[in-house]
């Protein structure tokens, strides 16, 4: 099967790289061409430092690399049987974008989504034939991140679902599927782990060089919030929040914080910029974290216990599996453990305790706990 791949940014090019090994011939498209001349070098770069690591030699790579066809005319779509797009968050964009593509592939050609929060239905209501079109959502960096989720919209047929699922399983990746609702697995379960973190900042609880240090010498977490937030981007991270924010009708929950768009206005992006959170530039000089284990632990409780309460709250919505929520966790953004089983650990009880006295400090609906948890608790059953 022909691959077609809409944007030749790092997820667009990332996913041509993943095609083209799986064998797939790869048809990437970007109307900017500059932005194709800089992909096929980052591409041949990409290729060059496997071959230097002992990943795959010099024939593999030139077979991978001329796989991979950059154009600039969508016509070039026509025989494939898959395009995946992953241009700029935008729905009304995309929407556009689809309708194009529409008219040039054939009938039986899947179309497919990487947005990471937008509506998928909506996508598909733009097409004439809405029942082709699915989520294919990849995390970044593409071709070292195991999942994928796979996101059928009330429209996607079947088939098309059954189909998208076996080939992306034969790439290599661990699927799971998830509702069309907004955030879908990941970007829904995870908004606590920079909302709190971002509200124990503002709150003048510990600093940012602390929160991150609990977070990853005490809870084991690889990276700390604002070390993430830093690497993906202020811009991007705060602009998921607001979507998520925004499509479940403004629920205090996934409430974005003022200080990460005050640092996203300001053009501190994080890495990408030089500055963020902490400073990149050359000699720069962080603060050192205080490594107080007290404290630690207890960002670590109130941090952990609103992600285990979104957790929850999308198995009570029947989001997804149990099984493929802490997949999705654990391969989608590398957390130390499912936060189901992490909560069978912890005791639910103690999970319902933890969350009722936050919302007994703050009186605030954000703190609200899942009807799940304290019914399980009530109950004394687990998850697992």
């Amino acid at each position: 099967m022909k691959i077609g791949i809409l944007g030749s940014g790092s997820m667009g090019s990332g996913i041509a790289q993943i095609a083209a090994t799986a064998g797939h011939e790869v048809i990437l498209y970007d109307k900017n061409k500059e932005a194709l001349t800089k992909t096929s070098k980052n591409l041949r770069r990409i290729l060059n430092r496997l071959v230097e690591k002992g990943r795959i030699d010099d024939a593999a790579a030139n077979a991978i690399f001329g796989r991979i066809y950059l154009v600039n005319n969508m016509n070039a779509y026509a025989e494939c049987g898959l395009i995946i797009e992953a241009i700029v968050e935008n729905l009304e964009i995309k929407k556009s974008v689809f309708q194009q593509i529409e008219s040039i592939v054939r009938d039986d050609c899947i179309l497919a989504s990487n947005t990471s929060s937008l509506s998928i239905a909506s996508i598909a209501a733009a097409c004439e034939k809405s029942e082709r079109v699915i989520g294919i959502h990849f995390f970044n960096p593409a071709p070292l991140m195991k999942l994928v989720e796979i996101i059928p919209a009330v429209q996607t047929n079947d088939k098309v679902l059954e189909e998208s699922q076996k080939l992306i399983d034969s790439w290599g990746k661990l699927t799971v599927i998830t509702k069309d609702t907004p955030g879908f697995i990941v970007n829904r379960v995870a908004r606590p782990f920079y909302a709190e973190s971002l509200r124990i900042l503002e709150e003048g609880v510990a600093d940012v060089p602390t929160i991150d240090w609990a977070m990853t010498e005490i809870a084991g977490f690889r990276m700390g919030p604002f070390t993430l937030m830093d690497y993906i981007g202020n811009d991007v991270n705060y602009t998921v929040t607001e979507t998520v924010f925004t499509a479940f009708y403004f629920d205090p929950r996934y409430k974005p914080s003022f200080t990460q768009k005050r640092l996203s206005e300001a053009g501190y992006l994080g890495r990408k910029s030089g500055r963020g959170f902490y400073d990149y530039s050359e000699n720069a000089k962080n603060v050192e974290p205080i490594k107080d284990i007290k404290l630690g632990k207890r960002i670590v409780e109130r941090i952990v216990a609103m992600l285990i309460n979104e957790a929850a709250d999308a198995v009570f919505w029947q989001i997804a599996s149990k099984k493929d929520i802490d997949l999705a966790m654990t391969k989608g953004v590398n957390y130390p453990k499912g936060l189901l089983q992490w909560a069978d650990e912890i005791g639910i009880p103690k999970c319902v305790k933890r969350i009722e006295k936050l919302y007994k400090k703050y009186g605030e609906d954000r703190y609200r706990c899942s009807p799940l948890l304290r019914k399980m608790a009530k109950k004394g059953t687990t998850f697992f």
